[in-house]
């Protein structure tokens, strides 16, 4: 008789319903290594004896079982048990990758790299792989090229597909440029986009990052211009295209080339180039170098910065580390100043402890006289860095201040009795190179800031400007209003002729009713609407000219969505003026992005993947909110809704 150990038994398919099959099942050979499962016979579990069998036949086993094992009970009717599946069991069969959840698995690891900035090699990381392991064993992770060439490609086209239906549905649009320099020395130049929505919210969605191999010629420069229009469908019919820059001339020319106008010069930029002319007055250079020098000890001796700590919770000063300056921004000498005078107590003090004066060499502190002239000047430059931190803003109208607050910082730069020479110095330095910016002889360009300041509900008043050239700038509005419905100034021209020819003719024949009770009960007739589109719109610049200045704090662009019903014409217009960002701050926020995604370990990105990951990074952000939700509902076959 065969030993269990002899014999290797199949179990019978489920669907094998008999009671008697809970004792049989097939016998298993091996045929050159290859398993086969005879079904002609049946083995016993009690005996290992082997059956005869026929396929539905169980007479041979049931009579088996009467004869030599008469023990057991056949006669119930009961069902033969299933064999339940072990969980191990299920989580040992794999996923298909064209399966609903293995879908959903690779999509939402995709939005994780572009919302978190991830590389495409996270999914060779043994951290992120075992993560996989724990939440979903059955899941077989696609390979890098597959998230680089199909996954976040396809992602991308999805949040662009959104961006050009938006675009298409923005009546006015304004662009920023700005370039930059990856870790692997590789330029490109990125390009961003800016318009109101009909809800009244500024958006500034990023188009293009384009790799530039040639020369940054004002030529080249304009036809990547061009193009980034031409591929966005950004231009307007009888409408020009507002470009924000820096002042590079190279750049200034290409947007010249290119037909775009006007060319807004970044204000934060105007603001660092003056800043930085009065930084480089002599003395100011003699003083900043002496507390740059100061600052670099204490950031390379940490035994002096140990000191410079306990100084500071000795004299109950904030644990604040000094600033180390960079000379081409000038407002962290701005923050180093500032910081210096914070805690120069600290830092003298540490300067002379035993433990630290061994190890000074040529480094002095300030003296009191220069103390006062730091003090001074943290006081002159202040204004200017609340313009720049100001203008960093991208969901308020920024262009609308370009003008107030150039007013503001050359009256703040007026030069008084008590001033000291270097302060003098440095006022007349900001002042020169700020009155050369944005000149009256560049008309166009003024004209454009000065309607926008007043198309602002805060500045609509133009305090700083004269009263011939206020109503200058109101009778300018007009025009663009005309300008922008010619159809209507003439439809409305060819009305007033209508209605005047109409007072000719003879008065109409009154009903019976009207005659009877005509002089007991006046009706007041309304005249035909005879005025032109022209008298309406000096109506409702009027009327907008005489509503309350809006205060500075509040928010212009909820005030216009209240009253774009009772001021529709100048609430068009201002869509088109106040979606013009005043900096370049939108595309050099860019640049931060751009560190998170070209980092070291991806320096070799080519120039594609970082215009996609860029592209797609900025707005899968601006989708957060959509993309998060649409997570919880388990949904991301859209992300486009």
């Amino acid at each position: 008789m065969a030993t269990p150990r002899q014999i290797e038994i199949e179990d019978p398919p489920v669907t094998f319903m008999s009671p008697v099959w809970a004792n049989f099942g097939f016998p298993v050979d091996y045929n050159n290594g290859n398993r086969v499962i005879d079904k002609t016979r049946v083995v016993c579990r009690k005996c290992f004896t082997k059956v005869a069998h026929t396929t539905g036949n169980t007479s041979n086993m049931q009579a088996h079982l009467r004869r030599h094992h008469p023990d057991i009970d056949i006669s119930s009717t009961c069902k033969r048990p299933q064999k339940q599946e072990t969980l191990s069991t299920a989580f040992k069969i794999k996923l298909q990758a064209d399966s609903d959840r293995a879908q959903a698995i690779t999509k939402a690891i995709g939005v994780f790299m572009a919302l978190d900035m991830r590389p495409f090699s996270v999914v060779e990381n043994d951290g992120f792989t075992h993560l996989l392991r724990v939440l979903e064993p059955r899941y077989q992770l696609p390979s890098r090229p597959h998230f680089s060439q199909n996954v976040l490609p396809q992602l991308y086209n999805k949040v662009k597909a959104k961006l050009v239906e938006d675009l298409s549905n923005a009546k006015f649009i304004a662009l920023t440029t700005d370039g930059w320099t990856s870790r692997a020395t590789q330029s490109f130049i990125t390009i961003t986009a800016h318009y109101i929505t009909d809800n009244w919210v500024i958006a500034n969605p990023v188009l293009q990052t384009r790799a530039v191999y040639e020369s940054h010629t004002s030529d080249h420069l304009s036809e990547i211009l061009q193009g980034a229009v031409a591929e966005w469908k950004i231009d307007r019919e009888n409408k020009t295209v507002p470009v924000t820059t820096d002042n590079a001339k190279n750049i200034v020319n290409a947007v010249k080339a290119a037909g775009f106008s006007p060319n807004i010069r970044c204000f934060a930029h105007t603001v660092n180039l003056a800043s930085q002319r009065g930084m480089g007055v002599n003395q100011m250079l003699r003083l900043l170098g002496r507390v740059r020098k100061v600052v670099t000890f204490f950031h390379r001796s940490t035994t002096a910065a140990a000191v410079l700590k306990d100084k500071q919770e000795m004299l109950q000063l904030p644990t604040h580390k000094l600033i180390q300056d960079v000379p081409t921004r000038w407002n962290s000498s701005y923050d180093m100043l500032e910081r210096y005078l914070e805690q120069q107590a600290a830092v003298f003090s540490a300067l002379t402890d035993k433990n630290v004066k061994r190890n000074i060499k040529d480094i002095l502190t300030l003296a009191d006289e220069d103390v006062k002239v730091a003090e001074d000047i943290v006081q002159v430059l202040k204004p200017l860095k609340t313009v720049t931190a100001l203008l960093s803003t991208e969901q308020l109208p920024t262009v609308s201040m370009i003008m107030p607050l150039k007013h503001t910082i050359l009256e703040s730069m007026n030069v008084s009795c008590t001033d000291t020479a270097v302060v003098k110095d440095v006022k007349s330095a900001i002042v020169s190179d700020f009155t050369n910016r944005y000149p009256d002889s560049d008309s166009t360009l003024v004209q454009f800031l000065h309607m926008s300041t007043a198309l602002d509900p805060r500045f609509k008043s133009l305090p700083f400007l004269d009263e011939t050239t206020r109503r200058i700038v109101f009778n300018s509005l007009i025009e663009k209003i005309l300008e922008y419905h010619p159809s209507q100034a003439q439809a409305s021209k060819e009305q007033s002729e209508v209605a005047s020819s109409s007072e000719c003719d003879p008065p109409a024949k009154r009903a019976s009713i009207a005659e009877l009770f005509g002089k007991l009960f006046p009706v007041e007739t309304s005249t035909p609407a005879s005025k032109s589109l022209s008298q309406m719109v000096k109506e409702e610049v009027q009327r907008y000219k005489e509503v309350p200045t809006l205060q500075v704090e509040s928010n212009p662009l909820a005030w216009w969505k209240d009253k774009e019903s009772q001021f529709p014409h100048l609430a068009r217009l201002a869509k088109s003026f106040l979606g013009v960002p005043a900096t370049s701050v939108p595309s050099e926020r860019v640049f931060s992005t751009a560190g998170d995604i070209v980092t070291a370990q991806r320096a070799s990105l080519s120039p594609e993947n970082v215009d996609m990951m860029l592209h797609t990074a900025e707005l899968t952000e601006d989708l957060r909110p959509h993309i998060l939700h649409a997570l919880q509902e388990g949904d991301l076959e859209d992300i486009s809704e």
